[in-house]
């Protein structure tokens, strides 16, 4: 465990300093990509809460500068192929809110968050999309087609051209075995019917506030890389670090927490993580693939969210990495 804390932190601050280096000899056909994913990013709020302190509020105050949010993790982002983010909550001016206990929106302009931030695609296969009803879910897509950012969830796949590898994106609720496990063959067929080099699952799934995986969230994994053809799964939904598994040479990341998240003021839990994926194609064959774990918390203050992930400190990253470690099985 200690080997594998250090190996990992050194990789951290390698990347703090100037992103991260594959110096092994690149052999002849070969491509090498970098595929980042983050947790969960309500950017808006519940409006039956207060504005002071709100996502919002901190946007107003920084006199309306979108890059605020993921200013601190920037440099980590903007260096790899492709951010993958959960959008949890509609961006819209739908005033038609879903009658349930937290209900988030944000203005469609802030799609500038996610640009801004150098995050390029998100998922919107979760349980707080359709907050504002049909509409308000109508109203996201338009605004994240306006900003030319990928989206996919609820049956809506999205395939994109990296360095000549077809990379396939798809979004799956994962409460019900069943229902997740149909979605699953059918974004297979889609992904084969299109040639895709790479097919990415994303999972809103588990139990809130639980640090450790059920036997649901195992199960549908398993079944993505084993009949979906998954080269990798990542979760979201239970606000909390979950740990990670590598399955038949694929990695499941079974909740990366939160992330830019205006779903809390201050949740009592920071802690976040940012995986980063090096795939390495020879001749569109995917033929490596490594993970690198980037410890961080998601307010730049441990008194209160101020909205802006930060990277960890040391002492506090080998706290996160530790945590997440010891709830992981299989990960080497």
């Amino acid at each position: 465990m200690r080997e594998m804390l250090a190996y990992l932190l050194s990789l951290t601050f390698l990347l703090n300093a100037g992103g991260y280096k594959n110096n092994s000899k690149k052999q002849e056909n070969e491509t090498e990509i970098t595929i980042s994913a983050i947790g969960d990013c309500t950017l808006g709020r519940d409006e039956r809460g207060s504005y002071a302190y709100s996502l919002p509020y901190y946007l107003e105050i920084n006199q309306n500068d979108y890059g605020y949010f993921f200013r601190n993790v920037y440099d980590i982002l903007s260096q790899d192929d492709l951010t993958i983010a959960n959008l949890e909550g509609p961006l819209t001016d739908s005033t038609t809110r879903t009658q349930k206990q937290f209900a988030f929106k944000g203005d469609p302009s802030y799609t500038n968050i996610l640009t801004e931030g150098s995050v390029e695609a998100v998922n919107l296969a979760n349980n707080h999309t359709m907050d504002y009803g049909s509409e308000g879910y109508q109203d996201t897509i338009q605004a994240l087609k306006n900003a030319s950012l990928s989206y996919f969830g609820n049956g809506i796949y999205d395939i994109l051209d990296i360095q000549g590898i077809k990379v396939g994106l798809a979004g799956i609720k994962g409460f019900s075995e069943s229902a997740a496990k149909a979605e699953i063959d059918q974004a297979k067929n889609y992904f084969l019917q299109n040639q895709v080099d790479l097919i990415i699952y994303n999972f809103h799934w588990g139990i809130e506030k639980e640090y450790r995986q059920n036997g649901t969230q195992e199960n549908i994994a398993r079944y993505a890389i084993d009949c979906g053809n998954a080269n990798l799964v990542i979760g979201h939904h239970p606000h909390v670090l979950q740990g990670i598994e590598k399955y038949h040479g694929v990695y499941i990341v079974y909740s990366l927490g939160n992330f830019v998240f205006g779903g809390n003021k201050n949740p009592s839990d920071k802690n976040t993580i940012i995986i980063q994926m090096h795939f390495t194609f020879q001749d569109q064959t995917l033929k490596d693939a490594k993970l690198t774990l980037i410890p961080a918390t998601l307010s730049s203050t441990m008194t209160t969210n101020n909205y802006q992930p930060t990277l960890a400190d040391e002492n506090t990253g080998q706290l996160i990495l530790k945590r997440v470690l010891d709830n992981s099985t299989n990960y080497k």
